[in-house]
């Protein structure tokens, strides 16, 4: 099954939300914004979340990897360049790729 990384973003925050899902994207986005998960409380402090970043991951076990990758850097930058640079985001699926 297909497992998607995504990055939101808020602009009233000017913060990021790293997250991965096997929903269509815009799903996931759209549960978000009308708050449908109440565990997630990072993502309901804003209703003004976009799509910023996705990656798309052969299984959940990789997109789970990738997601703590990216949430262990904590850097804004980073983020940002992973939709500026597309090699970042190639080298991260070989380096978490299932065997």
């Amino acid at each position: 099954m297909k497992t998607t990384v995504y990055i939101l973003y808020s602009e009233s925050l000017d913060r990021f939300y790293t997250g991965i899902t096997s929903l269509a994207t815009h799903e996931r986005l759209q549960n978000h914004i009308e708050k449908k998960y109440t565990g997630n409380k990072y993502t309901k402090k804003a209703d003004d979340w976009v799509l910023y970043f996705q990656l798309d991951c052969s299984d959940t076990s990789q997109a789970r990897k990738i997601e703590l990758h990216i949430k262990k850097m904590k850097s804004a930058t980073y983020i940002r360049n992973l939709k500026i640079y597309p090699e970042i985001s190639e080298k991260l699926l070989i380096r978490y790729r299932s065997i």
